[in-house]
C-alpha cells in the first residue's frame, strides 16, 4: 500500500515460515506496483500449495503479464488445480479473465459452463472477455441469457459492447437497457460515461445530452465523453461551450479531455481557438507524448506547420504515431519533400502502413512521382489501402495506364476494390 516495495520484499524474505496469507498479500502488492513478473519469481520459490485466495491472485498476475511465461504458468496452475476449487466462483472468474487475456476463448467458455451457480461477476468476466477478443455478438448473446440481478459493472460492459458493435441489434439492446436502468445507477459517473459514449456512437446526440444533464456530480470523464461524442458527430463547436462550463465549475480536464478538446480545435480549423486552448493546457500535460502528437495533428490541420514542427522537435521519445502525425502535417500543407525527408529519417522499425500511406499522400499532393514510385517499390506488404493511395497518386499525375496496371495486378489475387476506381 505504501509503495515501499523494497522494504516489503526485505521483510517478506526475512520470514522463515511463510503462510498463504503472506504470499497473497505480497503478490497483491507486487501487482499493484506493476511488478507482476516478480509474482511469478516468488511463486517459483513457494514451498507450500497455494490456497484459493493465492490461486486467484496468481491467475490475475498471469493475466496482467500475458507473456509466454505467464501463459505457461497460468495454464499449468489451471490443469493442476484441486477438484474442490473448480466450482469456486472467485477462482473460476480469475481463470476466465486470464484465459480471455491469453485469447483462449474456448477454454474460458468451458470453465464458464462448468460453474454450477453463476454469479453476476462470472457473467461480467465472460462478457468482458468476449469484448476483449472482439466477439461482440457473443457478449450480447450471453447478456440476453443473464437471469440474475445486474450490477454497475454489467451496465458499463454492455454499453461498451453496444458502442463497439453499433448495429441495429446493439442499438435496440443498449437503449432498452438504459431505459430500464434502476434510478440508483443513473448518477453513477462510470456507467453514465459508458452510456453517453454508446449514444454518441449511435448518433443520438440528444439522448446523450439528456443523460449528461441528468448527472448531478459530473467528473472530467463525463465531460470528455460528451466532447468526444460531439467530435464524432460533427458538432465540434459545442466542445468549446462545454470547456467553458468545466472552467466555471472548477472541473480540471484530465489528459484525455485535453486531447479531445485539441481534436475539436483540429476540426474547427480556427487558429484563435487552437491558441486559446493551448495557452490553458498545463505544462505537465503538454509534455505528454499523446498530447504532443494531438498538437502536431492540430497545428498541421490548421495550416500552422511551423508550430507543428516546434512541438515535434520537443518530443523526446518519438513513436510511430508521432512521426505519422508530422509526416501527415507536411502532406496537408503541400510540403511533400519534407514529408519524404522525415519518412527517410524515421527508424525502419517504427514505420507502419499508416506512415507509408501518409508519405505516399504527400508525394501525390506535391507531384513527387519518382519519390512515390521508389517508396512504393520498397514496401514489402502492399495492402489494399497502400495500393489505393498509389493509384490515386498516379491518377493525379495523369499516369492512368500505370494506375490501371496496378489495379489489374491487384485484382489477379483479390476481389475488385470500389475505392480504387473512385
Amino acid at each position: 500500500e505504501s509503495k515501499d516495495i523494497d522494504n516489503a520484499m526485505h521483510l517478506f524474505s526475512s520470514i522463515a515460515n511463510k503462510s498463504n496469507y503472506m504470499y497473497t498479500v505480497m503478490f497483491k502488492g507486487l501487482i499493484t506496483n506493476n511488478m507482476a513478473g516478480k509474482v511469478l519469481d516468488l511463486f517459483d520459490e513457494m514451498k507450500i500449495e497455494p490456497n484459493h485466495f493465492t490461486l486467484s491472485i496468481l491467475f490475475n498476475a498471469c493475466a496482467v503479464l500475458n507473456n509466454n511465461r505467464a501463459m505457461k504458468t497460468g495454464k499449468k496452475l489451471l490443469d493442476e488445480m484441486p477438484e474442490n476449487y473448480r466450482n469456486h466462483n472467485a477462482i473460476s472468474t480469475s481463470a476466465i479473465n486470464m484465459l480471455m487475456k491469453f485469447g483462449d476463448v474456448e477454454t474460458a467458455q468451458r470453465i464458464f459452463r462448468s460453474i454450477k451457480v453463476k454469479d453476476i461477476i462470472s457473467y461480467n468476466a465472460m462478457m468482458k472477455g468476449y469484448i476483449e477478443n472482439k466477439t461482440f455478438e457473443k457478449a450480447l448473446d450471453l447478456f440476453e441469457k443473464v437471469d440474475i440481478e445486474l450490477d454497475d459493472v454489467t451496465y458499463t460492459i454492455v454499453f461498451n459492447c453496444c458502442a463497439k458493435l453499433c448495429n441495429d441489434r446493439a442499438m435496440k439492446i443498449g437503449k432498452k437497457l438504459l431505459a430500464k436502468m434502476p434510478e440508483n445507477y443513473r448518477n453513477h459517473n462510470v456507467i453514465s460515461t459508458s452510456a453517453i459514449n454508446m449514444l454518441m456512437k449511435f448518433g443520438d446526440v440528444e439522448s446523450a445530452e439528456r443523460v449528461f444533464r441528468s448527472i448531478k456530480a459530473k467528473g472530467a470523464d463525463i465531460y470528455g465523453a460528451l466532447m468526444n461524442g460531439y467530435n464524432l458527430n460533427g458538432e465540434s463547436w459545442k466542445c468549446f461551450k462545454i470547456f467553458e462550463e468545466m472552467k466555471e465549475k472548477n472541473i480540471i480536464p484530465n489528459e484525455i479531455a485535453w486531447n479531445i478538446l485539441i481534436g475539436a480545435c483540429s476540426k474547427s480549423g480556427m487558429l484563435h481557438h487552437c491558441q486559446y486552448t493551448v495557452n490553458q493546457i498545463p505544462l505537465n500535460i503538454q509534455n505528454k507524448i499523446r498530447t504532443q502528437t494531438a498538437l502536431i495533428d492540430m497545428w498541421g490541420k490548421c495550416g500552422s506547420i511551423e508550430k507543428a514542427k516546434d512541438v515535434f522537435d520537443l518530443v523526446v521519445d518519438r513513436d510511430t504515431i508521432t512521426y505519422n502525425a508530422m509526416i501527415n502535417a507536411f502532406a496537408l500543407n503541400g510540403m511533400g519533400s519534407q514529408a519524404v525527408e522525415l519518412y527517410r529519417e524515421m527508424p525502419n522499425n517504427l514505420r507502419d502502413h499508416v506512415s507509408q500511406i501518409c508519405v505516399l499522400n504527400a508525394c501525390s499532393h506535391a507531384g513527387l512521382l519518382h519519390e512515390a514510385r521508389t517508396i512504393f517499390n520498397e514496401i514489402s506488404l502492399k495492402t489494399e489501402s497502400i495500393i489505393t493511395t498509389m493509384v490515386d497518386c498516379l491518377s493525379r499525375l495523369f499516369m492512368f495506364d500505370e494506375a490501371q496496371k496496378l489495379i489489374e495486378d491487384y485484382e489477379k489475387t483479390n476481389t475488385p476494390s470500389i475505392v480504387m476506381y473512385s
